[in-house]
C-alpha cells in the first residue's frame, strides 16, 4: 500500500534535498535547455524562489518529494484571489505517484485559480496539466533561453463538504429533484461558514437531522471533476461522525435517499462517488 503523503511549508533546512531535486528534475524535464538544473538557474532557486516564493513540499516517509512555488494574488485561505505557480517538481524516481497533483490541488485549496507557464519543449508537463483541467491562455518567447512558453490556466474548483453515513456497508447518498445522480450529503459553503458549519446547515435541510459541528471529524479531501459542471474541478471535503441511528426526512430540493454498496454507487452516483469509496474501502469501512 502506498505509504501517506504530506504538504508542508517548505523549511531553510530543506534547501540542499529541495535543490538537488529540483535540479534533477529540471534536467529531465528540459534536456532542451543547455546547463539546466546547474549554474545561474540553480543559484536563483536558492537565492530567489527560496527565500521569496510561498513554497510547500510533498513529503512521504519523511523523505521531501516535491516542490511547489507560488505567488499569491491575494492572502489564500479566506480570501482566495488566484496565484500563479512560479515551480512545481517532482523527483524523478517519484514521478507518477501523485505528488504533483496534490501539490497543485492544495494550491488550488489555498488560493482558488491558478495559472503556470510550461516549455512547449515539455510534452510530459502538458500533457499532466492538461489531464488536471489546464488550459491555454498565451504564448511567449522565454528571454532566458529563447525556447517558447505557453500560460496555462485553471479556475478556482467549486468546494463542497459532505458527510459519509455508512450503514451495513453501504454508504448513505441522495438525489435532487429532477436529477437521476445521487450525491453524498452536503453541499457549499455559505459566506462566512468552515466547513463544519456548513456541513451542519446542509445535514439540517437536506435531511432534517441534527448533527452538531462538534462532532464532525474531517476524514478526508477528494479532488474530482465536479458532476455536471463543464470540467470544473471539485474540491470536496469529506467527514464522519454525528449520530449513527439515523431517520432522515428530505426537505429543501432533496427527492429521496438510499444507501449504495460499492457497484450500485458505481452505477447510480456522481464520479466522486468512485474515489470516495475506494477510500472507505481501503480503511475497511467498506466491503471491497
Amino acid at each position: 500500500m502506498t505509504s501517506e503523503m504530506i504538504i508542508r511549508r517548505y523549511r531553510p533546512s530543506d534547501q540542499c534535498v529541495v535543490t538537488d531535486l529540483w535540479s534533477r528534475a529540471a534536467r529531465q524535464a528540459h534536456p532542451f535547455i543547455d546547463g539546466e538544473g546547474t549554474g545561474e538557474r540553480a543559484r536563483l532557486l536558492r537565492e530567489a524562489d527560496l527565500a521569496q516564493a510561498e513554497n510547500w513540499v510533498a513529503e512521504r516517509e519523511g523523505r521531501v518529494i516535491g516542490l511547489l512555488g507560488l505567488r499569491a494574488d491575494g492572502p489564500g485561505d479566506g480570501n482566495r484571489t488566484g496565484a500563479e505557480v512560479r515551480g512545481l517538481c517532482v523527483a524523478p524516481e517519484a514521478q507518477g505517484g501523485g505528488a504533483g497533483r496534490e501539490l497543485l490541488e492544495h494550491a488550488a485549496a489555498r488560493h482558488g485559480a491558478l495559472t503556470l507557464e510550461v516549455f512547449e519543449g515539455n510534452d510530459r508537463a502538458r500533457g499532466f496539466c492538461a489531464h488536471l483541467g489546464f488550459t491555454e491562455r498565451g504564448r511567449r518567447t522565454d528571454e532566458e533561453t529563447g525556447h517558447p512558453l505557453i500560460t496555462l490556466e485553471r479556475a478556482a474548483p467549486l468546494k463542497s463538504v459532505s458527510w459519509l453515513h455508512v450503514r451495513e456497508g453501504r454508504l448513505l447518498s441522495v438525489r435532487t429533484r429532477g436529477n437521476d445522480t445521487f450525491y453524498l450529503p452536503g453541499g457549499k459553503y455559505e459566506p462566512g461558514e468552515t466547513a463544519r458549519e456548513a456541513l451542519s446547515r446542509e445535514l439540517g435541510e437536506e435531511l432534517g437531522l441534527v448533527v452538531p459541528v462538534e462532532e464532525l471529524s474531517e476524514a478526508f479531501v477528494i479532488h474530482a471533476i465536479a458532476h455536471g459542471k463543464n470540467g470544473r474541478r471539485l474540491h470536496m471535503t469529506c467527514f464522519t461522525g454525528g449520530p449513527q441511528d439515523i431517520a432522515p426526512a428530505p426537505g429543501r430540493e432533496i427527492a429521496e435517499y438510499a444507501w449504495f454498496d460499492r457497484q450500485e454507487a458505481r452505477e447510480r452516483c456522481a464520479p466522486a462517488h468512485a474515489q470516495v469509496v475506494a477510500r472507505l474501502v481501503a480503511q475497511g469501512r467498506m466491503p471491497g
